[in-house]
């Protein structure tokens, strides 16, 4: 299970740095993206997504469990793209299904963490605490 929070910490830095080819890399083609907005498919959504969202997380707490499923609390910041201005702050969820070493789908919930937990299948005992400790434990 360590390499699937490692993919999913990968993706998260490259979308944090607007940088689309590695962010692009670490999906699947048929990438599926839920937001408020809707439902998308295809990793080709990355580029204008990124474009446009300025979106800035920092990971606050990470979840890992069977099936390639990981859940991230994130302190998330949006921001205009072109003046840098922040348009937004809120604590949100983030539900990742990892295959195969990319990111096959991603899902944020502003829900919060209860609903991202429950619907990646995941417990509070599913909480990663310490890096060191998962590697030893094998997640």
């Amino acid at each position: 299970m360590r390499g699937q929070l490692a993919v999913v910490e990968a993706w998260l830095a490259a979308v944090d740095r607007a940088d689309v080819g590695a962010a692009t890399a670490l999906s699947a083609p048929d990438l599926e993206v839920v937001g408020p907005r809707g439902s998308v498919r295809g990793r080709e959504v990355l580029g204008p997504w990124t474009a446009r969202a300025g979106l800035r997380t920092t990971p606050l707490r990470w979840f890992c469990g069977a099936g390639g499923a990981v859940v991230v609390e994130q302190d998330a910041t949006w921001a205009d793209t072109s003046t840098g201005a922040v348009r937004g702050r809120a604590v949100v969820a983030s539900r990742f299904t990892v295959a195969d070493g990319v990111v096959t789908a991603v899902q944020r919930h502003d829900d919060g963490l209860p609903a991202a937990l429950a619907g990646a299948g995941l417990t509070a005992g599913d909480e990663v605490t310490a890096r060191g400790a998962a590697d030893s434990a094998g997640r």
